[in-house]
This record gives C-alpha cells, structure tokens and sequence, in this order.
C-alpha cells in the first residue's frame, strides 16, 4: 500500500452487532467518544480510530445502528472509500443490517468486506447458516464477491485474516484526486483550550495547507487554517482522502455546525434547488411530485419538495429526473450522491446524483431541460460543456461561473472549450476575464445585427449608418461580449462596417434622386453664399423642393462630408468661409502681431458680436486662437 495513501473505512451494522468492538480490536482506539455512548453501550454518533498497515493508514469511520441515530450514520458514510459491513454470527442479518446496505448501494459505494462478528458465540452450523444468508443476500451487489471474514473481538479469532483483507482492498481503493479543488464537509466542531475552533471531516478531493485562506459555505465565512491533524498527529499538507482536523483562526466553533463545508475562496456557490436523477427503493412507496423528503448529502441535511420532470409519479424500484427544492443552503456539485428518507415515517427511500447545482426552474416534461439533464448525466466533457454554455445562450460565461457550476478546475474547462473551439462549437470571447459561449450564439448574433442593418439603411436611405448603441436596441438581448465578438465577425467578411460609433453596410454609397442632389446643391450654395454671416439652417431648409425630413437628413450629409461645418448649436458655415477665416487670421498676425481684441477681430471679418463670439469660441477649440482675458492671441 502506497506511503501517501489514506483510506477511510466506514462502519455498517444493526446495533449491537460489535461494529465499535471490532473497530476497537482492530486499532486499540475506542471510536466511541461520548460518556452517553459509554455509559449505555451503544454508538449515538459518528466514532473515529486509525490503523497503520505498514505502507498506509486506515481511518475508520464507525457509525451507529440504531435507527433513531441513521441521520447520523449518513453523515460518516458520505466520504468512505470501503465499507466493513458487520453482522452478528449470532443474529444474522437485521432491519438495520438493510438499511445500512441500501444507503451505502445508493450512495455508490464500490468495494467493501463483510466481518461475521460474535462467531464465537456461534457453533459451526449455525455460523454455516449465516454464511448462507449473507452470500443469498448480497448476491448481485457490489459486495457479492466480497471476502466473508468470521471474528470475534474477543477471542481475537480472525483479527489477522480482517488486517489482511483491510489491506488487500484498501491497495485496490484508487487514488483520490489531490489536483482538483478541495472540499471537505464538516463532520465535528468542537473547541480545544490554546486552538480555539477545530472541524474534522473527510477530505473529499484536493489538498489543503496550514495558513490557507478558506471558505466555509454556505455561511460565506472567509476563515484561515491555523493548522492540521489526522489520528493526532500534526500535518504539513493534509490531502484527499484523508481524515483532517483543521484548526480554524477568525471563527468560533459556535458558528460552525455539522453539514457545512470548508473550501476554496469565491469559487463554489451553495444552492437550495439542483436538478437531479433519483432512484427509489424497491420497498419504498410510490413518489409522487410536491413530496417532502428528507435530503442528506454528505454531512448535510435538508429538507426537500420534489418536483418531477419527466412523469406524475415514480414507482417503487423506478427511477426519474427531478428537481429538489431544499428549505436551507448547501453546497453540493454535479456527481455528488445523496439519500432520500421518508419524510414520516422516517425510512430511506432511494438516493441520487446530484446533475445541476445550480438549477434554474424548469416546467415539468421540458424537452430542452430533460435533454440538457441527460447530457449532465452521461455526456462526454465536451458535450456537458457545450451543454452549460447553451443553458443560457444569449450571455457569455466567464471562468469562475464554469467552475462554480461544472465543479472543474479552471484548466480543465480550458482545455475541454479549446477542443470545443477547435471544432467550432465554442468560441472564446475575450481573455480577462475569460469568457466562452457557443459559436451559434455568435452567428445569430451576427445574422440578427446584419438584418438590424440593413433594415435601417432600407428606412434611412440617407443615412449612413445607425449608431451602435440604436443597433444594439434592434436586436434580440445578447451580452456585450458576443455583440462585439458578431460584430468582429461581419466586419471581417467584409459584410458590415464599423467606423467609431457608427455601423453600416461595408461599401455603401449613398444615392441620391435627382430632386435630392438638388436640394443638396441648393443648401451648399446658400451657406457659400452667404460667407461669415450664416443664414438661419430652418429659413435655408424651408425653400427646398424636399420635404423637411429629407433635407435634414441631406444637411446631415452635407456636415459629414464636412463641406458644412457645425460651429454652434445655432450655427453652420461653408468650408470656404472659414478656411478664409484663417486665411484672414494669419495675415492679420504677420502685419499686426498676434493680439486680437474682440473689436479687432469684428473690424476685420466685418460681422457682428452675434457671429463673431461662435467663431472664436470654435477658433479656440480648433487651437487656431487662445483666449487671454478678454482678448485673443492668434496662435
């Protein structure tokens, strides 16, 4: 068994069948903590105790039996990699017995060993018969091939053939993930005098160090980790797999309550509805929709309303998409398994998969939500994320959004969106912050744009284009960044135009009627005409053989082209007039200086105060003059 491998074994029995018995023959360690559990003899809460094999350590998770104490069971089978089934050789299987077997089938348990305890209170036959019983009753489970280890803790008869057996499965038990973001549910908290609050639980994935800043969710609590144990000793590095005592700086242990989560910081979010597929029991009742459960995932609890998807009812044995609404926050990702118990009386049910988080609300029998649930359940990677991208088609997804909802590392979702955008299914829309979307969104995006623009220049022939901000009103409501992206798009087929703020159809000529060039002509030459005295734009407007709108729109030609130039709000001039200005101007500075009083420059233009202020104001803007007190310099 590798050195750097943790396995945690989790306890499953009828009470009194000496799960923590055996726990304490195996390790030396009583798992049962409480004076109440001492003094009465039985577990009431989850017990902890470590095994070194040689090569690796076992922690061992012990449960309690009885049924009033299952909700506690299910918070310490959550994170086990094997079970260590017990059964009494003198008793044989029990209501409990089953229980413990369907939530741990439920919840997907691979691999485990069945110990035969109190064999020493069991003659040869009856123990054959037990035998017998077991192997019927695990036929067909994952434990069908399980070794059957006959014990007694106190005797000490088959201690060494279980040791064996623990350790032949715990080298088959693979890896747990240390690169991917931890998360650990919180099974304990309690308060050590000199360490202030300390939480224990399983680390389920990823590695976590002494002065990391964490989050406990869903409290949103930022907290540090002071420093980490396992089976009492100090850790440098506690990573997945392993039972940890984390030391916690910045909270009390008062805040701190079984079920909740320490994980990274800002990167997971908890959620009270997720989409999910459920499988019942064959022995329990029908389901029907809007039926209260109770929910239990990992350490957490819940309450929770079932709204069906797919039917009006799910048969005992059936299985079904569904949607959980829980009456409190946790925080679970796609994979995650849970049970489900009766809401009254209380008994397990079934369990599921846990396929959407973060669920939107969804009408029942959807085809669009049913097929998206299905990708979630059996899609390869591209397909999920393809699938999580086209949730929401009309916005981007950025980074931290992917990894919240997919439960993926960053470079995972990098990776997978490059092999999407490489078969044109994705495309990347910017880099900080990094954001996708599908490439569908973004071409009919484009269509959508291209159909706004030509429509436009359709109703305003003598326009040039329609201001972004116009365009963007016009199209269905997409985000900024896949406008932008469909934008570049047409752009760069040279289909549409972009020239600051405006947009228009690349290559565009504005045509004019015979009756609208001359109008054209007609406004061009009184404003020519009329030099540094400019006439009234409504008097000039009001003799063309246009109507008003037209010729406003052709005055609006006449300013692009820049053959008129607005100076004020009030105020247009032809180009001559002014380049004749600054003509004037310059003469003016090389035969008298540059001083240019107000009068000065009204005896040289000849206009009055009602011209003269516009234009140097505007003479100011376009830097040809400098206003000094009240006077200008001719620059």
């Amino acid at each position: 068994m590798d050195s750097a491998k943790h396995v945690v074994v989790g306890t499953a029995g009828h009470i009194d069948h000496g799960k923590s018995t055996l726990v304490e023959a195996l390790t030396g360690t009583n798992p049962d903590r409480l004076e109440e559990e001492k003094r009465r003899g039985i577990t009431i809460d989850l017990g902890f105790a470590f095994l070194d094999l040689g090569a690796g350590r076992i922690a061992f998770v012990d449960v309690p039996g009885h049924e009033r104490f299952v909700r506690n069971m299910l918070a310490g089978v959550g994170g086990i990699d094997l079970l260590l089934l017990v059964i009494a050789a003198d008793e044989g299987i029990k209501p409990q017995t089953r229980e413990h077997f369907d939530i741990c089938r439920l919840l997907g348990i691979p691999r485990g060993i069945v110990a035969l305890t109190k064999c020493d209170l069991a003659d040869a036959g009856a123990l054959a018969l037990v035998r017998l019983e077991v192997e019927d009753y695990l036929r067909g489970s994952f434990l069908e091939a399980a070794p059957l280890v006959p014990v007694s803790a106190r005797t000490g008869e088959g201690l060494a053939t279980l040791r064996q057996e623990l350790l032949r499965a715990a080298q088959s038990v693979p890896s747990r993930d240390t690169s991917r973001h931890f998360r650990l549910p919180i099974d304990r908290a309690f308060t050590m005098r000199g360490f202030g609050a300390v939480v224990t639980g399983t680390l389920l994935s990823g590695a976590i160090q002494p002065e990391d800043e964490v989050e406990l969710y869903p409290a949103r609590r930022r907290v540090r980790v002071r420093g980490l144990h396992s089976g009492g000793s100090p850790l440098r590095q506690a990573v997945a797999g392993q039972r940890t005592a984390v030391n916690l700086a910045g909270i009390e242990h008062a805040e701190i309550e079984r079920g909740m989560v320490l994980a990274p910081l800002g990167v997971f979010e908890a959620t009270r509805r997720l989409d999910a597929r459920i499988s019942l029991l064959r022995s329990a009742r029908p389901l029907k929709g809007r039926a209260r459960v109770h929910f239990h995932q990992g350490t957490a609890e819940a309450t929770a309303e079932i709204v069906l998807l797919e039917s009006q009812e799910i048969a005992p044995g059936g299985s079904a998409l569904v949607q959980l609404k829980l009456d409190r926050e946790l925080l679970v990702l796609p994979g995650d398994r849970f049970i489900l118990r009766q809401f009254s009386p209380v008994v397990t049910i079934g369990g599921g998969t846990v396929l959407d988080a973060l669920a939107q609300r969804h009408k029942t029998a959807d085809p669009r939500v049913l097929k998206y649930l299905r990708t979630m359940e059996s899609g390869s990677r591209e397909e999920v994320l393809a699938s999580i991208a086209g949730r929401n088609p009309a916005n981007g997804l950025e980074a931290r959004e992917l990894v919240a909802t997919s439960g993926w590392t960053e470079p995972e979702i990098r990776a997978v969106a490059a092999q999407l955008a490489a078969q044109r299914r994705l495309r990347v829309l910017a880099q900080q912050p990094w954001m996708i979307a599908l490439e569908e969104s973004v071409a009919s995006c484009a269509g959508a744009l291209q159909a706004a623009v030509d429509e436009f220049h359709r109703a305003n022939p003598l326009l040039p284009g329609i201001a972004r901000q116009d365009l963007r009103g016009r199209v269905p409501k997409v985000s900024p960044e896949i406008l932008e992206a469909a934008l570049r798009d047409l752009a760069s087929a040279g289909i549409l135009a972009v020239s600051g703020d405006m947009v228009y159809r690349a290559k565009r000529t504005i045509s004019l009627s015979p009756q609208e060039s001359q109008a054209k002509d007609l406004i061009e030459r009184e404003f020519e005409r009329s030099g540094l005295t400019a006439p009234s734009v409504g008097d000039v407007l009001s003799k063309l053989p246009v109507e008003s709108a037209r010729a406003e729109k052709i005055l609006q030609i006449l300013l692009r082209e820049g053959i008129l130039v607005k100076v004020s709000a009030d105020l247009i001039f032809h180009r001559t007039a002014l380049a004749h200005l600054r003509e004037l101007l310059a003469a003016h500075r090389r035969e008298r200086g540059s001083r240019l009083p107000i009068p000065e420059f009204k005896r040289l233009t000849g206009i009055t105060r009602k011209y003269a202020i516009p234009l140097l104001e505007y003479l100011d803007r376009e830097q040809v003059t400098r206003r000094v007190g009240d006077e200008r310099v001719i620059l």
